[in-house]
């Protein structure tokens, strides 16, 4: 009889323990599935840290490059002091772990005002450049003027020296209706600076009767916001110096009405702002555009 009792006991103890297995599954099952969670978050949290990185470093890189395309004293101790804060706040972030939300919070909101910082001072430098071009202009019509006085007061031999020199003037190409049209990489027009894979600059050069007819070598000049050359291949003379161009392509003109069109393939960072195209042939300046784009 105790045997018999001994076996139902058991019999109930092994019951009640079968009952509990579901239950400690489910439990088993929810706490994998919180973990798998939680190592989701962190690599999330991993990856926004490293973007973030990403961005401070390209942020003190534009202003390396920014100082390099400015001459003011001041402006360059204010570019100095920024890049310095950037790089600054870029080695706190390395220093901050991942998890640490508090501080990961702020340093995005500091790279929130260092990027609209970054932002002012791009359209600073760009209204010098625009400034230095205007005065070049006044000062390349001034010459002109003042060589044209000179022809008319000269001699015969002067004079003739000038006609030539009006000649040659004459022939210097130049182009018109100059489109900057950036692109994705399906071809289709891109309307943000982070989805362009190439630009397609295209212009007209005009009727030029008096122009030497033959092949040219054409080159085109796209510079972002920074002033840095867009996809640099190359470089070319001119004005006594040797500067970098974006794309070039040798055509047969024959003093015809010509359409022409390069293309700039992009491998680099693009910010927000206005991108210009310079064209060049025979050693001028033959025609300039730009375009504004946004991030």
């Amino acid at each position: 009889m105790k045997s018999l009792f001994h076996l139902l006991g058991s019999l109930l103890l092994l019951t009640g323990l079968v009952a509990l297995l579901p239950a400690c599954n489910d439990d088993a099952k929810k706490l994998a599935d919180k973990e798998k969670e939680l190592e989701e978050l962190r690599q999330l949290a991993e990856l926004d840290k490293r973007e973030m990185e990403n961005q401070y470093a390209e942020f003190a890189s534009q202003y390396g490059e920014l100082k390099k395309s400015v001459r003011d004293d001041s402006l360059i101790a204010r570019l100095n002091a920024e890049q310095a804060r950037a790089e600054s706040l870029l080695k706190e972030l390395k220093q901050t772990k991942a998890n640490s939300s508090a501080e990961i919070l702020r340093l995005k909101r500091e790279l929130a005002t260092v990027r609209a910082v970054l932002r002012d001072y791009i359209r600073q430098v760009d209204s010098l450049q625009q400034l230095n071009t205007a005065l070049i202009g006044e000062r390349d019509q001034a010459r002109a003027d003042a060589e044209r006085t000179r022809a008319e007061n000269s001699d015969i031999q002067a004079r003739n020296s000038a006609l030539n020199e009006q000649v040659a003037i004459a022939a210097q190409l130049d182009a018109t209706g100059i489109s900057i049209s950036p692109l994705k990489k399906n071809g289709k027009a891109a309307k943000k600076s982070k989805d362009i894979a190439r630009f397609s600059v295209s212009f007209t050069i005009t009727r030029n009767v008096t122009a030497k007819a033959g092949n040219r070598t054409v080159y085109v000049r796209l510079l972002k916001p920074n002033q840095q050359v867009v996809g640099q291949s190359g470089s070319f003379n001119y004005e006594n110096r040797s500067i970098g161009y974006s794309a070039a392509k040798t055509i047969e003109y024959t003093g015809q009405e010509q359409h022409v069109t390069l293309y700039v393939p992009v491998s680099e960072f693009l910010s927000a702002g206005n991108y210009s195209a310079y064209i060049f042939a025979d050693g001028q300046m033959i025609g300039s555009s730009s375009v504004r784009m946004e991030k």
